[in-house]
């Protein structure tokens, strides 16, 4: 069971996970721990083997046996909330979940866009968001920061974030129209390179990151990470790179418990 976590969402006392590929029981091309199943495609990993690799990655994180909350992710800014003592339909169309629920864990999927975590600084309140270059135009970041603040009553300059690996600068290329996207939502200085062609390369990490700047969190509340999951192969599912026939995974996070 191989994942990556976060110095800051640990020092908040949250459990959390990115997951990679490695460490479940998925046979290829969904090799191993493969967390949902591509869309339109006829290649499909079974089910029961995804719930397991699911429970193996809740077990490695202290959350053996949690109900998970999850989304129908459709590429936008809607969230959606968790609430303790309330019933959740897992489902809704949406792309980021915020949840004040230790009981229960939430989760989002990826194999290229971005997964992001937060959490408040006594872990109390927790979010999780899933950007693709849609989702990051729609600035589903900046809505979940403003959902989490209203919730929790807290500033966001005491949030912490952690951003997952995704598909790296270098590897996403797009077409003009998508570059001109970027540029219309960033302005000046947005985080893209165009080519000659036209077409360009956007970073979606960077994006992702001075989202949650502008939204107000401190610069030195943002983990990262170099990985991408283009590149690194051996440890990430991708989109792009295994032409839609491939794996998901997932970020998922749980408010801290009483006592912990």
């Amino acid at each position: 069971m191989v994942y990556y976590g976060s110095r800051l969402l640990d020092a908040a006392g949250v459990p959390h996970a990115f997951s990679t590929r490695r460490g479940g029981v998925s046979p290829s091309p969904f090799d191993s721990l493969n967390l949902g199943n591509p869309s339109g495609c006829d290649v499909l990993d079974d089910g029961e083997r995804i719930e397991r690799n699911y429970a193996l990655l809740q077990t490695a994180i202290g959350c053996e046996g949690f109900p998970r909350c999850r989304l129908h992710q459709v590429h936008g800014a809607a969230a959606h909330d968790v609430r303790r003592g309330e019933p959740f339909e897992s489902g809704m169309k949406g792309d980021a979940l915020t949840s004040d629920d230790p009981q229960r864990i939430i989760a989002i999927r990826v194999a290229d866009c971005v997964p992001i975590l937060l959490s408040s600084d006594d872990g109390t309140f927790v979010a999780a968001i899933h950007a693709g270059w849609r989702g990051v135009v729609a600035n589903v970041v900046g809505a979940t920061v403003a959902q989490l603040r209203e919730r929790s009553g807290a500033s966001a300059q005491s949030f912490v974030a952690a951003v997952g690996p995704c598909i790296g600068f270098d590897a996403f290329e797009v077409g003009p129209e998508v570059v001109a996207e970027f540029e219309r939502a960033f302005g000046a200085g947005a985080p893209v390179r165009r080519a000659d062609d036209g077409k360009g390369r956007v970073d979606l990490r960077e994006a992702v990151k001075r989202q949650l700047r502008d939204a107000g969190l401190r610069e030195d509340r943002i983990d990262t990470t170099d990985r991408c999951t283009w590149r690194d192969g051996d440890e990430f599912f991708s989109h792009r790179r295994d032409r839609g026939i491939t794996g998901r995974m997932c970020a998922m996070i749980a408010p801290r418990r009483h006592g912990q």
